[in-house]
Protein backbone atom coordinates (compact mmCIF):
# COMPACT_ATOMS: atom_id res chain seq x y z
CA UNK A 1 0.00 0.00 0.00
CA UNK A 2 0.99 3.70 -0.63
CA UNK A 3 2.68 5.80 2.30
CA UNK A 4 0.61 8.90 2.71
CA UNK A 5 2.19 11.96 3.69
CA UNK A 6 0.53 14.97 5.44
CA UNK A 7 2.34 18.30 4.92
CA UNK A 8 2.24 21.59 5.52
CA UNK A 9 -0.26 23.92 3.48
CA UNK A 10 -3.13 21.16 3.74
CA UNK A 11 -1.25 19.18 1.02
CA UNK A 12 -1.67 15.69 1.24
CA UNK A 13 0.98 12.79 -0.69
CA UNK A 14 0.11 9.62 -1.83
CA UNK A 15 2.98 7.72 -2.20
CA UNK A 16 3.35 5.34 -5.26
CA UNK A 17 6.65 3.81 -6.20
CA UNK A 18 7.95 3.60 -9.50
CA UNK A 19 5.26 1.99 -11.69
CA UNK A 20 3.14 5.61 -10.54
CA UNK A 21 4.32 8.75 -9.60
CA UNK A 22 3.61 10.30 -6.42
CA UNK A 23 0.07 11.64 -6.14
CA UNK A 24 -0.14 15.11 -4.88
CA UNK A 25 -4.06 15.79 -2.96
CA UNK A 26 -4.17 19.87 -2.34
CA UNK A 27 -7.18 19.97 0.52
CA UNK A 28 -9.57 23.20 -0.16
CA UNK A 29 -9.64 26.44 1.64
CA UNK A 30 -12.83 27.93 2.47
CA UNK A 31 -14.82 29.25 -0.21
CA UNK A 32 -13.21 26.77 -3.07
CA UNK A 33 -15.25 24.91 -5.14
CA UNK A 34 -12.70 21.82 -4.17
CA UNK A 35 -9.40 19.77 -4.20
CA UNK A 36 -6.85 19.76 -6.45
CA UNK A 37 -5.06 16.59 -7.79
CA UNK A 38 -1.09 16.85 -8.88
CA UNK A 39 -0.98 13.76 -11.08
CA UNK A 40 -2.98 10.80 -11.42
CA UNK A 41 -0.63 7.62 -11.44
CA UNK A 42 -0.72 4.66 -14.05
CA UNK A 43 -3.53 3.37 -15.36
CA UNK A 44 -2.74 -0.30 -13.63
CA UNK A 45 -3.00 1.71 -10.44
CA UNK A 46 -6.20 3.51 -11.04
CA UNK A 47 -8.20 1.51 -8.99
CA UNK A 48 -6.19 1.93 -6.11
CA UNK A 49 -5.93 5.71 -6.60
CA UNK A 50 -9.62 5.84 -6.37
CA UNK A 51 -9.65 4.34 -3.20
CA UNK A 52 -7.05 6.99 -1.69
CA UNK A 53 -8.67 9.69 -3.31
CA UNK A 54 -12.40 8.70 -2.08
CA UNK A 55 -10.70 8.56 1.46
CA UNK A 56 -9.03 11.45 1.57
CA UNK A 57 -11.94 13.87 0.11
CA UNK A 58 -14.79 12.71 1.92
CA UNK A 59 -17.74 14.67 0.70
CA UNK A 60 -15.31 17.10 -0.75
CA UNK A 61 -15.00 17.71 -4.65
CA UNK A 62 -12.58 16.64 -6.83
CA UNK A 63 -12.79 19.90 -8.70
CA UNK A 64 -9.41 19.50 -11.13
CA UNK A 65 -6.59 17.34 -11.78
CA UNK A 66 -3.51 18.83 -12.66
CA UNK A 67 -0.35 16.79 -14.77
CA UNK A 68 3.55 18.23 -14.08
CA UNK A 69 4.20 16.41 -17.35
CA UNK A 70 2.48 13.77 -19.84
CA UNK A 71 4.81 10.76 -19.29
CA UNK A 72 2.17 7.36 -18.66
CA UNK A 73 2.91 7.07 -14.60
CA UNK A 74 1.95 10.72 -13.89
CA UNK A 75 -1.23 11.04 -16.36
CA UNK A 76 -2.52 7.20 -16.89
CA UNK A 77 -5.05 7.82 -14.38
CA UNK A 78 -6.77 11.09 -15.62
CA UNK A 79 -9.50 9.30 -18.07
CA UNK A 80 -10.92 6.99 -15.41
CA UNK A 81 -10.84 9.77 -12.54
CA UNK A 82 -12.37 12.39 -14.82
CA UNK A 83 -15.42 9.76 -15.28
CA UNK A 84 -15.33 8.63 -11.04
CA UNK A 85 -15.47 12.60 -10.61
CA UNK A 86 -15.83 14.70 -13.31
CA UNK A 87 -13.02 16.53 -13.04
CA UNK A 88 -11.70 18.56 -15.60
CA UNK A 89 -8.19 17.74 -16.73
CA UNK A 90 -5.54 20.31 -17.28
CA UNK A 91 -1.50 19.80 -18.44
CA UNK A 92 1.41 22.51 -19.44
CA UNK A 93 0.27 24.66 -22.25
CA UNK A 94 3.53 22.95 -24.58
CA UNK A 95 1.51 19.64 -24.36
CA UNK A 96 -2.01 20.84 -24.94
CA UNK A 97 -1.77 20.83 -28.68
CA UNK A 98 -0.54 16.92 -28.41
CA UNK A 99 -3.19 15.77 -25.78
CA UNK A 100 -5.80 17.59 -28.56
CA UNK A 101 -4.43 15.88 -31.10
CA UNK A 102 -4.47 12.51 -29.36
CA UNK A 103 -2.69 10.05 -29.74
CA UNK A 104 -0.09 11.56 -32.53
CA UNK A 105 3.63 10.94 -32.18
CA UNK A 106 4.38 14.29 -29.84
CA UNK A 107 3.00 12.23 -26.53
CA UNK A 108 5.51 9.27 -25.65
CA UNK A 109 2.95 6.40 -25.47
CA UNK A 110 4.28 5.18 -29.06
CA UNK A 111 7.87 5.82 -28.64
CA UNK A 112 8.17 3.86 -25.01
CA UNK A 113 5.45 1.24 -25.85
CA UNK A 114 3.69 2.33 -22.72
CA UNK A 115 0.08 2.47 -21.95
CA UNK A 116 -2.22 5.68 -21.40
CA UNK A 117 -5.91 5.96 -22.21
CA UNK A 118 -6.90 9.33 -23.55
CA UNK A 119 -8.65 12.10 -21.63
CA UNK A 120 -10.69 15.14 -22.12
CA UNK A 121 -8.16 18.13 -21.66
CA UNK A 122 -9.68 21.37 -20.04
CA UNK A 123 -7.34 23.68 -20.27
CA UNK A 124 -3.45 24.63 -19.80
CA UNK A 125 -1.09 26.36 -17.71
CA UNK A 126 2.14 27.71 -18.37
CA UNK A 127 5.27 28.65 -17.06
CA UNK A 128 4.74 32.26 -14.93
CA UNK A 129 0.92 31.35 -13.98
CA UNK A 130 0.01 30.98 -10.41
CA UNK A 131 -2.66 28.18 -9.66
CA UNK A 132 -4.59 28.99 -6.58
CA UNK A 133 -5.52 25.73 -4.31
CA UNK A 134 -5.56 25.01 -1.27
CA UNK A 135 -6.10 29.06 -0.29
CA UNK A 136 -2.48 29.53 -1.25
CA UNK A 137 -0.94 30.41 -4.62
CA UNK A 138 1.34 28.06 -6.26
CA UNK A 139 4.16 29.60 -8.87
CA UNK A 140 4.20 27.29 -11.93
CA UNK A 141 7.50 26.67 -12.97
CA UNK A 142 9.33 25.73 -16.31
CA UNK A 143 11.54 22.50 -15.48
CA UNK A 144 12.98 20.98 -18.76
CA UNK A 145 15.48 18.06 -19.03
CA UNK A 146 13.49 15.03 -18.31
CA UNK A 147 10.98 15.87 -20.32
CA UNK A 148 11.29 19.20 -22.55
CA UNK A 149 7.05 20.28 -21.15
CA UNK A 150 7.92 19.42 -18.18
CA UNK A 151 6.74 21.77 -14.99
CA UNK A 152 6.80 22.35 -11.45
CA UNK A 153 4.85 23.57 -8.59
CA UNK A 154 6.28 26.04 -6.04
CA UNK A 155 4.04 26.89 -2.90
CA UNK A 156 6.46 30.08 -1.26
CA UNK A 157 4.74 31.11 1.82
CA UNK A 158 5.62 27.46 3.09
CA UNK A 159 8.53 26.71 0.86
CA UNK A 160 7.02 23.36 -0.65
CA UNK A 161 8.41 22.51 -4.28
CA UNK A 162 6.54 19.72 -6.05
CA UNK A 163 9.24 18.96 -8.28
CA UNK A 164 7.96 16.11 -10.86
CA UNK A 165 10.61 14.57 -12.14
CA UNK A 166 13.54 17.31 -11.67
CA UNK A 167 14.89 16.14 -9.04
CA UNK A 168 14.43 13.29 -6.58
CA UNK A 169 15.96 12.58 -2.97
CA UNK A 170 18.79 10.45 -4.98
CA UNK A 171 18.81 12.09 -8.70
CA UNK A 172 16.16 12.83 -10.94
CA UNK A 173 14.18 11.04 -13.90
CA UNK A 174 15.80 9.53 -17.52
CA UNK A 175 16.71 12.59 -19.85
CA UNK A 176 13.93 11.62 -22.82
CA UNK A 177 15.49 14.35 -24.89
CA UNK A 178 19.17 12.80 -24.81
CA UNK A 179 17.40 9.43 -25.01
CA UNK A 180 16.40 10.72 -28.73
CA UNK A 181 19.49 12.55 -30.19
CA UNK A 182 18.87 15.93 -28.89
CA UNK A 183 20.29 17.98 -25.90
CA UNK A 184 18.69 17.68 -22.71
CA UNK A 185 21.32 17.57 -19.94
CA UNK A 186 22.27 21.43 -20.11
CA UNK A 187 18.32 21.65 -19.03
CA UNK A 188 18.62 19.29 -16.44
CA UNK A 189 21.51 21.69 -14.97
CA UNK A 190 19.90 25.14 -15.37
CA UNK A 191 17.17 23.32 -13.78
CA UNK A 192 18.77 22.09 -10.85
CA UNK A 193 20.23 25.73 -10.56
CA UNK A 194 16.76 27.17 -10.21
CA UNK A 195 15.58 25.07 -7.68
CA UNK A 196 18.40 25.86 -5.65
CA UNK A 197 17.67 29.74 -5.79
CA UNK A 198 14.44 29.06 -3.95
CA UNK A 199 13.51 29.13 -0.78
CA UNK A 200 12.71 25.31 -0.03
CA UNK A 201 12.04 23.63 2.48
CA UNK A 202 10.09 20.84 1.19
CA UNK A 203 10.33 18.93 -1.32
CA UNK A 204 7.58 16.40 -2.65
CA UNK A 205 9.17 14.35 -5.87
CA UNK A 206 7.59 12.43 -8.48
CA UNK A 207 8.58 9.35 -6.68
CA UNK A 208 9.76 8.24 -3.25
CA UNK A 209 9.13 10.27 0.05
CA UNK A 210 8.48 14.35 0.49
CA UNK A 211 11.94 15.42 2.08
CA UNK A 212 13.87 18.59 3.33
CA UNK A 213 17.75 18.28 2.62
CA UNK A 214 17.48 19.69 -0.72
CA UNK A 215 21.10 20.84 -0.58
CA UNK A 216 22.08 16.97 -0.29
CA UNK A 217 19.48 16.50 -3.02
CA UNK A 218 21.31 18.63 -5.54
CA UNK A 219 24.38 17.45 -4.78
CA UNK A 220 23.55 13.60 -5.69
CA UNK A 221 21.94 14.98 -8.74
CA UNK A 222 24.56 16.95 -9.85
CA UNK A 223 27.02 13.91 -9.87
CA UNK A 224 24.88 12.05 -11.61
CA UNK A 225 24.52 14.66 -14.14
CA UNK A 226 28.21 15.53 -14.48
CA UNK A 227 28.74 11.34 -14.65
CA UNK A 228 26.48 10.95 -17.57
CA UNK A 229 27.36 14.08 -19.26
CA UNK A 230 31.01 12.71 -19.09
CA UNK A 231 29.66 9.53 -20.82
CA UNK A 232 26.70 9.94 -22.03
CA UNK A 233 26.26 5.92 -22.88
CA UNK A 234 25.77 5.33 -19.19
CA UNK A 235 22.56 6.97 -19.19
CA UNK A 236 22.20 5.48 -22.93
CA UNK A 237 22.63 1.95 -21.19
CA UNK A 238 21.01 2.67 -17.86
CA UNK A 239 17.72 4.31 -19.95
CA UNK A 240 17.24 0.58 -22.15
CA UNK A 241 17.40 -0.92 -18.55
CA UNK A 242 14.47 1.51 -17.12
CA UNK A 243 12.32 0.94 -19.65
CA UNK A 244 12.48 -2.60 -20.17
CA UNK A 245 11.65 -2.88 -16.21
CA UNK A 246 8.96 -0.06 -16.59
CA UNK A 247 8.03 -2.35 -19.31
CA UNK A 248 7.76 -5.58 -17.41
CA UNK A 249 5.70 -3.73 -14.44
CA UNK A 250 2.99 -2.94 -16.48
CA UNK A 251 2.54 -6.52 -17.90
CA UNK A 252 3.90 -8.32 -15.16
CA UNK A 253 5.38 -11.14 -16.83
CA UNK A 254 6.33 -12.35 -20.63
CA UNK A 255 8.70 -14.76 -22.42
CA UNK A 256 12.07 -13.45 -23.20
CA UNK A 257 11.32 -13.89 -26.70
CA UNK A 258 8.20 -11.59 -26.36
CA UNK A 259 10.11 -9.18 -24.66
CA UNK A 260 13.02 -9.03 -26.83
CA UNK A 261 10.73 -8.64 -29.71
CA UNK A 262 8.65 -5.60 -27.72
CA UNK A 263 12.86 -3.78 -27.04
CA UNK A 264 13.51 -4.39 -30.89
CA UNK A 265 10.34 -2.84 -32.09
CA UNK A 266 9.68 0.18 -29.69
CA UNK A 267 10.73 3.18 -31.51
CA UNK A 268 12.79 4.89 -28.40
CA UNK A 269 14.91 2.09 -28.03
CA UNK A 270 15.48 1.63 -31.59
CA UNK A 271 16.80 5.36 -31.66
CA UNK A 272 18.50 4.81 -28.67
CA UNK A 273 20.84 1.72 -30.28
CA UNK A 274 21.26 3.91 -33.03
CA UNK A 275 22.53 7.01 -31.43
CA UNK A 276 24.88 5.10 -29.64
CA UNK A 277 25.78 1.82 -31.22
CA UNK A 278 28.33 1.90 -29.35
CA UNK A 279 26.61 0.88 -26.38
CA UNK A 280 24.94 -2.11 -27.24
CA UNK A 281 26.12 -5.41 -28.50
CA UNK A 282 24.10 -7.56 -31.11
CA UNK A 283 22.57 -9.15 -28.10
CA UNK A 284 21.52 -5.96 -26.10
CA UNK A 285 17.97 -7.24 -25.53
CA UNK A 286 18.75 -10.58 -23.43
CA UNK A 287 21.87 -8.61 -21.92
CA UNK A 288 19.93 -5.94 -20.34
CA UNK A 289 17.21 -8.94 -19.43
CA UNK A 290 20.11 -10.73 -17.60
CA UNK A 291 21.57 -7.73 -15.90
CA UNK A 292 18.25 -6.19 -14.30
CA UNK A 293 17.80 -10.45 -13.44
CA UNK A 294 21.09 -10.16 -11.69
CA UNK A 295 20.42 -7.02 -10.00
CA UNK A 296 17.37 -8.92 -8.33
CA UNK A 297 15.20 -6.25 -10.81
CA UNK A 298 13.67 -8.87 -12.90
CA UNK A 299 13.32 -12.66 -12.45
CA UNK A 300 13.37 -15.57 -14.30
CA UNK A 301 12.23 -19.00 -14.82
CA UNK A 302 11.55 -21.39 -17.98
CA UNK A 303 12.11 -18.66 -20.00
CA UNK A 304 9.22 -16.21 -18.49
CA UNK A 305 10.70 -13.09 -17.01
CA UNK A 306 8.63 -11.19 -14.31
CA UNK A 307 8.93 -7.76 -12.51
CA UNK A 308 10.06 -8.91 -9.29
Amino acid sequence: MPEVHALPANVTVFERGWLSSNNILIHPASGEDGAMLVDSSHVNHVPQTVQLLRHALGDVPLARIVNTHLHSDHCGGNATLQGQFGAPVSVPHRSAAAVSAWPGDRLSYRATGQTCPPFALAGSFAPGDTLRAGGLDWQVLEAPGHDPDSVMLFEPAHGLLISADALWENGFGLVFPEISGEAGFGDVGRVLDNIERLPVRWVVPGHGAPFSDLAGALGRARSRLAAWQAAPERHARHALKVLVKYHLMEVRAEPIEQLVAWAEATPLLIGLRRHFPQAFGSDWGERAVQELTAAGALTMQDGIVRDA
